[in-house]
């Protein structure tokens, strides 16, 4: 059990029975009645963001949440199947599970993988990716005044938004959190 004392930001705390990782905290002491503590908690799963106001002093769950990077080997059905680096022991994890983390996966990629009570939570790929583009319409010279972007399907099946100089083959480095077009890189 933790304190709101204890409080720290990226601290994963249970909270009526759901996983909150704390984003924000501030302690806050008004003049008049006791403190209190007020917070931004995201879920572990959902993704979604919370407000919630905690009495000074109150006490918490601390869960034990450990971050193994595990190696994505390969997809069958619904489950995705990764693989501990260090142990070769492969682990099933469900689509809801894995959310919008699909779409970037390719053999070979390391992931970090959130486990508690050695089932695994939450998936985080790294903030950038290299994928090949798949298919993409061609880039006309003389199509816009400005810098033009064109919808390009990469090797995963993720769709992006690229300029129009990008050709079918081309290697691209993607930010995976803001599903973006950094550059390319060959």
């Amino acid at each position: 059990m933790a304190t709101t004392a204890d409080f720290r930001n990226g601290m994963v705390i249970v909270l009526d029975g759901t996983l909150y990782t704390i984003i924000e905290f501030q302690h806050v002491k008004p003049g008049k009645g006791g403190a209190f503590v007020r917070t931004k908690l995201k879920g572990v799963v959902t993704g979604k963001v919370i407000d919630k106001t905690f009495r000074a002093g109150e006490r918490t769950e601390e869960a034990r949440v450990e971050r193994r990077t595990m190696q994505y080997l390969y997809a069958s059905g619904d489950m995705y199947y990764v693989m501990d680096p260090r142990t070769y022991e492969q682990i099933p994890i469900s689509q809801s599970t894995m959310g919008n983390a699909k779409k970037y996966l390719k053999e070979g990629l390391e992931i970090s993988v959130l486990m508690y009570e050695d089932s695994p939570i939450a998936v985080e790929l790294p903030f950038f990716v290299q994928l090949t583009v798949a298919a993409t319409d061609p880039g006309v010279r003389g199509d816009t005044a400005t810098g033009g972007t064109k919808p390009a399907t990469l090797e995963t099946g993720a769709v992006i938004q690229v300029p129009l100089f990008i050709d079918v083959g081309d290697t691209l480095k993607v930010e995976t959190r803001k599903n973006e077009y950094i550059e390319r890189v060959t």
